[in-house]
C-alpha cells in the first residue's frame, strides 16, 4: 500500500483537539473537532503507531470570571461544573483520548511557569505599558486598523474597550522573518493550504509585539515566584497553548515529551491565528521542534447562520446522538462537509446519509452477503477462487484502499470516505451483474462462491478502513465476517493485500434500520423548521397567512440597553448596545431617533427579534430589530409589562 510522504517519519502520533472554554456546555462544534480528532487516534493506533490524544478544557481568563459571577458561583466551583460536562460527554461518546487537560491542573500551571521564564530570561519577554482596543469575550487586544467601524471586534463584532495597563509583552515582532520561512519550507503546517496564505498575508503585514499578561483580573496563572510580579497573571491565549506541551510533562516530569512534535493540532478556523502564529513564535522561543500540522476545520451553521446560544439555534450533539444513533452521527459529521469549510446542520441530511450511504451500500450489501452464504452455501465463505474470477472488482476496490491513508491525513476526511465507498458500489455492481441466483441455478457453484467472497473481501476491507470513524459498528461486521479489527488485520487485508480465511457467516440484525422521519425531540426546533410550508394560500387582510409552525422559527428575547447614542448624519437612527445575557451583547441600529432619545432607552428593557441575519445600516452592522408599534400617533417600543431577567424568551 502506498502510505503518505510522512508515514515512515511519523511513528509517534501525537494527535490534539483544542481545550474547549469554560464559558458554555458543548454543542455540534466541539463534537466535530473531538470526534475528527478520536479518528485520527483510533487509525494511528490500528496501523501501530504510538498513540497520544490530547484533549481538555481552557478555564482561565477575564470572561470565565465574569460568567461565574453572573451566576453566583465561585470561579473554581463553575470551572469544575462546565469541564466536567465536557469530559462526562466525551466519555459516554466513546472518545478515546489518553489524556484529559485542564489548564487549573498543577502540573500545568507549573509547566506555563517553566516556559514563561525560559522566554523572560532569554529576552523574549520584557515589561511595557500597554493600551488598546480589548475585546472581553475573544480575550484579544486588536490593533484599531482591525477593528469593525474603528469599535467593534473583527471577531465576533462586539464592542471593544480601551485598556491601559502595565504588561509583559512576547517579542513576536521578532519571530515574522522565521515564520514565514516556516510556512514557505512546509507547505502542509497549515491546511487546508487556503488557510495557510490567509496567515502569510497576515504575518507579511507586520507582526507587532503581543501583551501576555494582565493586571485588571486574577484568575490565571500568575508569574513565576523569580519574577516577583504577583499582580500579573498570564494572557489566557499563552496559558491555553502551551496545554500541549504541559500535557506531555514539559517543566514538570516529561514523561510524555517523546511524543512531542504534534503529528495534527485540530482546531476552529477562528482561532487559527494564535495557532499558527503566536504558537509557533512561542515555540521558537522556547527552542522546540514545531508541530507537522495545524488543521482549521469550518464552522457548523443553523439555517446559514453560526451557532450561539443566544441565537436558539445551537445543535446539541447528545440529543442528536440519542436520536439517531452516536456512529451514524460520526459518519455524518466525518462525510457531510469537506474539512475547512462550513457546513449547514439538517435532519433531513443526516437522515438521508443513514438510509442511503449507510443503510443501503453498506447494510444492505452485509444482508446481502447473509442471505446469499446462507441460501446457498449454509453460511459458508471461501475466498481462494476470488481472483480468478473476479480480479477485476478486487483490482478496482485496492486502488481505492491505497487512496485513503493520504486523504486522512491531508485532512481531507470527506474525501477519504467518498472514496472509502467506490468498493461498496463495486461489489453491490458485481451482485447485480453477476447474479448468483442465476449462477447456481446454471450449476456454477465455484463461481458463487467466489462471488460471496469477493464481497466478503470488500466488507472486510471497508470496516478496517472505516473503522476509525465506526469503530462499534466495523466491530460488528467483522465479527460477522469472522475476523477481528487489528493491527495484525490491517496489515494483512490492507498493506498485503491478503485474504480472509474461509469462514461461516455469522447473522446480526440489520445495522441502519431506515428512518422515515426526523425524530429529535422537539425543543431542537428542528422538526418545526423542517416541517414549515414553502408558502401558504391563506390570507388575512391581505397578509399571507402562517402556521405555529412558521411562527416558532422566530426567537424573541427580552434585552436590556446598556448603551445608546444617535448614529452620526442620520435623521432616524440610533445605535444600541443591547444585553440578551450569557455575555451576548447585539448591536442594533434602530429607526427610532424621532421618538426616543439615547438617554431615556438607557436601561430599559426592549424586544428583540434575536435569529436575524446581521444587516448593515449606513455601513454599521445591526445585529438584531427591536419590536415596535407604530399608528398615526406615534411609535411606541414593545416592553415587557413587568421587568424580566434579560434573555428571557418571548413566546
Amino acid at each position: 500500500m502506498q502510505h503518505s510522504p510522512d508515514n515512515s517519519s511519523c511513528r509517534k502520533a501525537y494527535i490534539t483537539t483544542p481545550i474547549y472554554y469554560v464559558n458554555d456546555v458543548a454543542h455540534i462544534g466541539h463534537a466535530y473537532t473531538t470526534v475528527i480528532a478520536d479518528a485520527l487516534a483510533i487509525y494511528s493506533r490500528m496501523v501501530g503507531h504510538d498513540t497520544f490524544f490530547l484533549t481538555g478544557t481552557d478555564e482561565h481568563g477575564q470572561k470565565i470570571e465574569e460568567a461565574a459571577k453572573a451566576r453566583g458561583k465561585e470561579t473554581q466551583a463553575y470551572a469544575d461544573e462546565i469541564s466536567g460536562k465536557f469530559k462526562a460527554l466525551w466519555d459516554e461518546f466513546g472518545i478515546s483520548y489518553d489524556k484529559f487537560i485542564r489548564t487549573t491542573d498543577t502540573e500545568h500551571k507549573q509547566g506555563v511557569q517553566f516556559a514563561f521564564q525560559k522566554m523572560f530570561d532569554k529576552g523574549d519577554i520584557y515589561k511595557d505599558v500597554y493600551k488598546g482596543h480589548y475585546c472581553i469575550s475573544c480575550e484579544t487586544f486588536f490593533p484599531k486598523i482591525q477593528l469593525v467601524d474603528d469599535e467593534f471586534c473583527p471577531e465576533c463584532g462586539k464592542p471593544t474597550s480601551i485598556v491601559e495597563e502595565e504588561s509583559y509583552f512576547f517579542r513576536l515582532s521578532d519571530y515574522q522573518d522565521r515564520l514565514l520561512q516556516w510556512y514557505h519550507d512546509n507547505p502542509d503546517c497549515i491546511l487546508p493550504r487556503s488557510k495557510r496564505n490567509e496567515v502569510i498575508r497576515f504575518v507579511e503585514s507586520g507582526l507587532e509585539d503581543l501583551s501576555v499578561t494582565r493586571t485588571s483580573f486574577d484568575w490565571g496563572v500568575h508569574l513565576p515566584e523569580a519574577i516577583n510580579d504577583p499582580k500579573h497573571v498570564m494572557y489566557v491565549w499563552l496559558d491555553a497553548l502551551m496545554n500541549y506541551l504541559t500535557a506531555l510533562g514539559y517543566g514538570t516530569d516529561n514523561t510524555h515529551m517523546d511524543q512531542w512534535p504534534a503529528r495534527v493540532h485540530l482546531i476552529g478556523k477562528d482561532i487559527l491565528r494564535f495557532h499558527a502564529i503566536y504558537w509557533p513564535a512561542f515555540l521558537m522561543s522556547l527552542e522546540m521542534p514545531l508541530p507537522k500540522h495545524i488543521a482549521a476545520h469550518g464552522w457548523w451553521t443553523r439555517n446559514g447562520e453560526k451557532m450561539s446560544k443566544s441565537k436558539g439555534n445551537v445543535v446539541n450533539p447528545k440529543e442528536v446522538a440519542d436520536a439517531y444513533g452516536l456512529e451514524n452521527f460520526r459518519y455524518f459529521m466525518l462525510r457531510e462537509v469537506p474539512f475547512g469549510g462550513d457546513g449547514d446542520f439538517s435532519q433531513r441530511a443526516l437522515i438521508d446519509r443513514i438510509n442511503s450511504d449507510l443503510g443501503n451500500d453498506l447494510g444492505n450489501l452485509l444482508n446481502r452477503l447473509i442471505g446469499m452464504s446462507g441460501k446457498y452455501f449454509e453460511g459458508r465463505i471461501e475466498s481462494d477462487l476470488v481472483g480468478k474470477y473476479y480480479q477485476a472488482e478486487l483490482n478496482a476496490m485496492r486502488e481505492s484502499i491505497t487512496k485513503l491513508e493520504p486523504l486522512l491525513f491531508e485532512m481531507q476526511i470527506h474525501r477519504y470516505l467518498e472514496e472509502l465507498w467506490r468498493p461498496l458500489s463495486v461489489a453491490n455492481k458485481a451482485i447485480d451483474q453477476y447474479q448468483p441466483w442465476t449462477l447456481m441455478k446454471e450449476g456454477r457453484e465455484e463461481e458463487a462462491m467466489a462471488l460471496n467472497g469477493l464481497i466478503a473481501t470488500i466488507l472486510a476491507n471497508v470496516a478496517v478502513m472505516l473503522h476509525p470513524v465506526m469503530p462499534k459498528t466495523t466491530t460488528a461486521i467483522a465479527g460477522a465476517l469472522g475476523f477481528e479489527i487489528t493491527q495484525e488485520n490491517y496489515e494483512k487485508l490492507i498493506q498485503k493485500a491478503g485474504m480472509l480465511a474461509t469462514f461461516t457467516v455469522e447473522k446480526i440484525p440489520p445495522l441502519f434500520p431506515r428512518i422515515e422521519e426526523a425524530v429529535l425531540v422537539e425543543k431542537t426546533e428542528e422538526k418545526k423548521i423542517e416541517k414549515a410550508p414553502a408558502k401558504t394560500e391563506e390570507k388575512e387582510e391581505g397578509v399571507a397567512m402562517i402556521g405555529i409552525d412558521q411562527f416558532f422559527q422566530t426567537s424573541l428575547k427580552i434585552g436590556t440597553v446598556i448603551q445608546a447614542e444617535e448614529v452620526p448624519k442620520s435623521k432616524k437612527l440610533l445605535l444600541l448596545q443591547v444585553d440578551l445575557g450569557d455575555g451576548d451583547v447585539r448591536q442594533v441600529v434602530s429607526g427610532i431617533k424621532e421618538w426616543y432619545s439615547p438617554e431615556a432607552l438607557l436601561d430599559t428593557q426592549v424586544c428583540l427579534v434575536a435569529n436575524l441575519k446581521p444587516a448593515k445600516l449606513m455601513g454599521i452592522k445591526s445585529e438584531g430589530m427591536v419590536l415596535a408599534a407604530k399608528d398615526k400617533e406615534g411609535l411606541v417600543l414593545m416592553r415587557p409589562e413587568k421587568p424580566k431577567k434579560t434573555g428571557t424568551a418571548v413566546s
